[in-house]
């Protein structure tokens, strides 16, 4: 999934893969009330596992997209493409050289940080993530 960030929002349609994105620079201007709600449907199987039914890989897309934009100078320029395989999510954050400092932060910090409110937010869908940031 990549997102094109000159895309306006319209623009984007959805085909039913799950690859509907919302450019960057609009997650990082509106929020993201739009994307995380308390009335997530969530399956709960008989063995007690539950999983988000619809588009985690895009809610954890956003989360760092959301994050990503407001640490570098131009939002426009941030990519972030999200895969779901079985029970693990790979998002891939692409910045530009000249960020990639303000993204990972001093001792890797920020970076650790992201992780580990991706970490967090997986969880509630019973999914692994991982980050990997690039410039």
């Amino acid at each position: 999934m990549h997102v094109d960030p000159h895309a306006e929002t319209d623009d984007i349609a959805d085909d039913g893969s799950g690859d509907s994105a919302e450019p960057v620079a609009a997650i990082a201007e509106n929020g993201l009330d739009d994307v995380y709600d308390d009335d997530a449907d969530v399956d709960i199987d008989d063995d007690g596992s539950y999983a988000l039914t619809d588009d985690a890989a895009e809610r954890l897309r956003v989360l760092v997209a959301y994050l990503a934009a407001n640490l570098v100078d131009d939002p426009e320029r941030v990519e972030v493409e999200a895969r779901q395989r079985g029970g693990s999510v790979f998002i891939s954050l692409r910045v530009p050289e000249e960020d990639l400092g303000k993204v990972i932060g001093r001792g890797g910090r920020i970076a650790r940080a992201m992780r580990t409110a991706l970490m967090i937010s997986g969880s509630r869908y019973n999914l692994r993530v991982s980050l990997d940031i690039e410039d």
